[in-house]
Parts: C-alpha cells; structure tokens; sequence
C-alpha cells in the first residue's frame, strides 16, 4: 500500500551534495526526506575519493622505501601485500561510513528512505512504498564511470572506479584507458605496489593542466615506470581466456598492448536514467563531452523552479568541494529565500599523484586569450629550504596575474600542492591582488614560503630597477 510524506525538502541522493543538504537543513529546522536507492555516501566515500587517497597513501608509503638511502637509511624494495593493502583502503571507508549513515540522518531527524526515486509528477516523486509530496525537491544522483564505445569492449571483462577496489591481488598489468586524474593517480599507485601499467590518452595526458606544471606529474610516473601512450587512438578490444587467466589485447594506433586487467577511466555521466525528469518538467543538457545531464541555472535551479539539482548530476565541476559549496547555495535560496547564485570562476582542483598538482582560476594559455596585459610568476621548488631538508624538491608555483596585480589563476605542482593552494583560492575567492600575498609573514622553514617569493617576484622588476636606485640615491643625501 502506498504512504504518502509530505515535507518541505526532498532529497534525492545521498552523496556529498545530498548529505550536506538534508544535514544543514534538518539542523535549520526543516523538515527533510532522503531519498537513497544505494549506498549512503556516494560515490566519494565508497568509490572515489576516499578509496582512492587511501590507496596512492599505501603506494606513496612503498615508495618511500625506496628513496630512504638519500637520508642515509638503508634502502630496500618493499614486501607489497595487495589484499592487506585492499583491507586498508576499506578500513578506511568504514572508519568513514559512520558519519554518512542511515543511522545518523535518522538521528538527527531525516527521514531516510531506501530506495531509488522516480517522479511521478511535477510536484510528487514514488520511492518504493512511499510517494512524497515536497515544497522544494534537491536532485544530487551525482555520476558514475563513462564508458565508451569501443569495439569489443563490452565483451571485455574491465574495471572501473567502482569495481578497482575489490580486487585481492595485484594485477600483472594494468592498461588504464584515460589519462586524465583518475587515470594518473590509479597508473602511479600500481606500479608503486608492483604493477605493470600502461595509459593509453587519445590526447594529452593530464590535458586539462598547463602543459608546463602537468610535466613534472607525467615525468615522475615514467619515472616510477609508468608506459604512457599520448595522442593514440583504440581500435578495438579483444580478451584471450584459457584455464588459468585471461589476457587482454588492446589494439590502438600505435600497436597492440597485452594486460592482464584493464580499467576505464575516460570520464563521467551523470545518473539521470532512473529519475523520470519528463514527468517533473525538468529539462537536460549535454555537457561539453557529449553527456546527458540536467540544465541548471546560476540559482542551481532546473526548469522546474521547485527543483533544484546539485553537484556531477549537473555536469559541472566534478569534486566533493564543489559539491559542497553548492549545497550551502540551495539552502540560501530554499531555506532564507536568498537569490544565491553559484560561481565556478574559483573552484580549486587537485591531482593527488606525487607530485600533486594543484590548480584554481584561469591557466596562463586562458588567461592571455582573455586579457592583454598579463604577467607569469614562477617559483622552484628547489629554492626552498624545506623542500631541500626533506628532498621534495621536483615541482614550482606558476601564478598568472594581470599587469595590476589582480590574480587570475595559479598552479602549483609539488609535494603537499593540494595544501599549498589554499592562501590563493581565498585571494582569488575575495578579490585580494598579488601585495596581500607578497606581504604575508611565512614561517621558516615552510613550504609555504613558495607563495610568497612567488608573489614578491611581481614586484621584484620595480623594486630592483636603475629608477629605484636613483631614488635611493637621492635619499641618502638627507641622512644624518
């Protein structure tokens, strides 16, 4: 028999985006339906981030063993044990699912159902037993691994982000179909625990960085011996099966590579199959890569103004922060009745390979289609003393800025990058130029003081020019 709830949110989807809603929501005093057909926590929690970051920790912890005789240890190859690594990774996820349990959302006061949602009507979604009337419906059904066609791949057995972290030993080798951050954090963390692995990019690898920061990423993973195939094409698929294992073929322009397991990581599509949006008179869209996803506006609401959707679902910016930020935007506008409108100007990214690439704001090939004035500040890492102490020293800062100093983008590639960016998205974020940053004190020894010789170099032209020398000059003359 049908129940119905009524309720002034309706959330549907309990990923990063969902949770954040209903949790700041029902805290606010509304009263807030979570709508879940899988599992509590989306895909960052049980496929993505948190796997993922556990997985590269393990690898970059074998790794370390290897570059101890620099410190005057002894260096030995490490005893890798794959399934005890896998047993790590998911001790981490349940060390985490805690937080983004039925349980807790039921103790705090939402009402959590179990199932996936499909709507009925503009103003009703069907979840199981239940039809649920809401004053404001949030989709956040977030997204899942694109996978492309390719002959011969869907009769190929293959991997991909929601599958790679159930495997018990580690594969002989790997070919990664993608070379974009998935692909390099996944290629870098198998050869690290003794995997061969082979990329396999239609175009640039790590394509979407500045091609001068991203090199530091790609050499470092050939150097751990990583084969990174750039600008090749995949004809077709094959798998060779015999009594004991099977073999894959991937047949490109370039040649035929034989693995032993193969993981697709060529981007993401949004899950919007299940959900109706006809019936709701929400309308799609097609991302800039061809997928289907919702059309939102900068309010983040869909066609149907009682309808908002959040996070991968949308297209946009594909990361647990951004996900986040707009959930703090929908709560403005459904809960305070505040026109909060979404800016994705300054969204931050991070590549955690080693090293991180970090990156916000415009790159500098962006940043000099748009604008004529524009400067390039550039810091080494290997001018800095903490860097030296710990020899992290691959990697640099390159921020772009226009000639009055206003920043319009920074990308910082080297050990901690993720962490190092952090003073640049609140410059960019609250309109601060490049003196705010120059005029910060820096703790010594901190990698940190790479922001800050890189923003002093703005200034260095002027301040060591032949004119501030005639007026130190002239000064001197008035000196008792």
């Amino acid at each position: 028999m049908v129940q119905f709830l009524k309720t002034d949110i309706c959330v549907v989807g309990a990923g990063s985006g969902g949770l954040s809603v209903a949790a700041g929501a029902v805290q606010m005093g509304a009263d807030v339906v979570l709508v879940e057909g899988g599992k509590m926590g989306g895909d960052c929690l049980n496929y993505g981030c948190v796997p993922s970051k556990a997985l590269l920790a393990a690898a970059h912890a074998a790794q370390a063993h290897t570059h101890a005789r620099g410190f005057g240890l002894s260096a030995r190859a490490p005893q890798v044990n794959f399934a005890q690594v896998m047993d790590h990774v998911h001790d981490v996820i349940s060390g985490i699912a805690p937080v983004d349990s039925v349980e807790r959302f039921s103790k705090l006061g939402v009402k959590v159902v179990e199932n996936y949602g499909r709507f009925i009507s503009p103003k009703i979604m069907a979840a199981g037993k239940y039809h649920i009337a809401a004053k404001r419906f949030v989709v956040a059904t977030g997204s899942r691994a694109h996978v492309p066609d390719i002959e011969g791949l869907a009769d190929t057995p293959f991997l991909t982000n929601e599958t790679i972290f159930d495997l018990r030993d580690a594969p002989e080798h790997l070919i990664i179909i993608g070379g974009g951050p998935i692909g390099m954090e996944m290629a870098q963390a198998h050869r690290r625990l003794g995997a061969a692995v082979t990329v396999i990019e239609s175009a640039r690898a790590l394509g979407r960085e500045d091609p001068e920061v991203a090199a530091f990423v790609l050499d470092s993973l050939r150097a751990d011996g990583v084969t990174i195939m750039e600008n090749v094409n995949i004809e077709k698929i094959a798998a060779r099966k015999n009594t004991r294992s099977t073999k894959i073929d991937v047949h490109t322009t370039a040649g035929k590579i034989s693995g032993t397991h193969l993981l697709v990581a060529t981007g993401r599509t949004a899950n919007i199959e299940r959900l109706n949006l006809p019936a709701a008179g929400v309308d799609t869209s097609r991302t800039p890569t061809g997928q289907p996803c919702i059309s939102i506006d900068r309010r983040l609401r869909t066609s149907n103004r009682k309808i908002f959707a959040i996070g991968d679902v949308t297209g946009g910016p594909q990361f647990t922060h951004s996900a986040g930020y707009q959930a703090g935007i929908v709560i403005r506008n459904v809960l305070f009745h505040l026109p909060a409108r979404a800016n994705f100007g300054a969204m931050p990214r991070v590549t955690y390979t080693a090293p991180e690439l970090a990156h916000i704001g415009l790159s500098e090939a962006e940043a000099r289609r748009r604008h004529k004035s524009v400067k390039i500040l550039r810091w080494p890492f290997h001018e800095n003393d903490r860097a030296r102490a710990e020899r992290e020293t691959r990697g640099m800062i390159k921020a772009v800025v226009k000639g009055n100093g206003k920043i319009l983008g920074v990308s910082i590639v080297g050990h901690q990058a993720g962490d190092l960016l952090a003073p640049w998205t609140l410059a960019l974020t609250q309109g601060l130029g490049i003196s705010a940053l120059a005029s910060v004190v820096a703790p010594y020894p901190t990698r940190g003081e790479v922001s800050k010789r890189a923003a002093g170099d703005y200034f260095s032209p002027t301040l060591f020019s032949a004119r501030t020398r005639k007026i130190i000059r002239f000064l001197s003359w008035f000196r008792r």
